[in-house]
Order: structure tokens, then C-alpha cells, then sequence
């Protein structure tokens, strides 16, 4: 991309923002930011009820998703990544509608996983730990082992929700507003 996508702006506002308050209005109890040491713009982002730093400069979404099921105190974690400018808060509620209290629910399109975009059970963790601990920083597997053994449900994307999926991961996708 070539600079931090969380200063991105959608409708007048940076990315980090928009996607805090999405899940604010999705009903999130407790917002943590998840960021890089040299993210130093974080510091002063207020609303969030604490920063998940990456303890893991190459393990990608993996090692704040575990640090976010550790920390939190709730059944379940809500996961939204910064470059999903699209994405309603609404589809937190559609997820949650299918949530139990020990399990969480993901959306698929095709065979691929949307890890991003999710509910997660804190059960997870032991599993995103062990993968972390075999250097396993790939999403896919972890959630297909997750919805065989349980832990997690599947949502089917549908071709209507599918532009809700299109991230900002070009400096052409993240030069207009929404």
C-alpha cells in the first residue's frame, strides 16, 4: 500500500475510526485497537478500551486475534479489519444471530474463510495459540479446524453482501471515498 491504511479516509473520516464505530453501533461491549509498535498515531485514538500491540511483526491478523480473545472478558470477540471500509455493522448482527454461547460464526464465500469479518468464540484461543506456537500464522486452516470441531459456525456471503468484502489493500482501492 505504501502508508498506513488506518489514516485512510472514508466519508471524511480515517479508517481506524469508522470501523471502531461500527462496532460500537454492532453492540461491542469493549473495543481494542490492534496495531504496530510503529503505528504511533495510535496513542492518541481515542474510544478503544485498550491497544493490542503486534508481538509478531510477521504474523499477520493471527497475533491480534489471539491477544484479543486473551484479554477480552466476553463469551465472544468481533473481529473487523481496517481495510473493510464497506462493511455494515449490521453484519455483526447476522453473525451473532447464529452464535451459541460457545460458539462463534464466520463468513465464507466460496471455500474461503472471511477471518476479518467474524465472531469469535474466546474457546478459540487455545487453538490460535498452538497455531501461533507452530509458526501457523495463516487464518484458513485454523477456522476450517475451528467449524469441524464446533468452535465456530459458517455464514454463506451472498453475491448482495460480497462488495461489502473489498478491501483497501492498493493505493488506487484507498484513494476515493465511499
Amino acid at each position: 500500500m505504501g502508508r498506513d491504511k488506518a489514516l485512510l479516509e472514508a466519508d471524511g473520516a480515517p479508517l481506524w475510526r469508522r470501523q471502531r464505530d461500527v462496532l460500537a453501533q454492532a453492540g461491542a461491549a469493549e473495543i481494542f485497537l490492534s496495531v504496530r509498535l510503529e503505528q504511533e498515531w495510535a496513542e492518541r485514538a481515542a474510544g478503544f478500551a485498550g491497544r493490542l500491540y503486534d508481538a509478531l511483526a510477521f504474523g499477520g491478523p493471527m497475533v491480534g486475534i489471539t491477544a484479543a480473545l486473551e484479554r477480552s472478558e466476553h463469551p465472544h470477540v468481533a473481529v473487523l479489519a481496517i481495510d473493510l471500509p464497506r462493511l455494515p455493522a449490521a453484519w455483526f448482527g447476522t453473525l451473532l444471530a447464529e452464535c451459541t454461547p460457545t460458539a462463534g460464526c464466520v463468513g465464507r464465500r466460496g471455500e474461503f474463510f472471511e477471518p476479518l469479518a467474524a465472531v469469535y468464540p474466546r474457546e478459540l484461543k487455545w487453538p490460535a495459540w498452538e497455531a501461533l506456537g507452530r509458526g501457523e500464522y495463516a487464518l484458513q486452516r485454523l477456522l476450517a479446524q475451528a467449524v469441524a470441531g464446533g468452535l465456530l459456525r459458517v455464514r454463506e456471503i451472498s453475491e448482495a453482501e460480497a462488495p461489502w468484502f473489498e478491501n483497501w489493500n492498493t493505493p488506487e482501492r484507498g484513494s476515493g471515498s465511499l
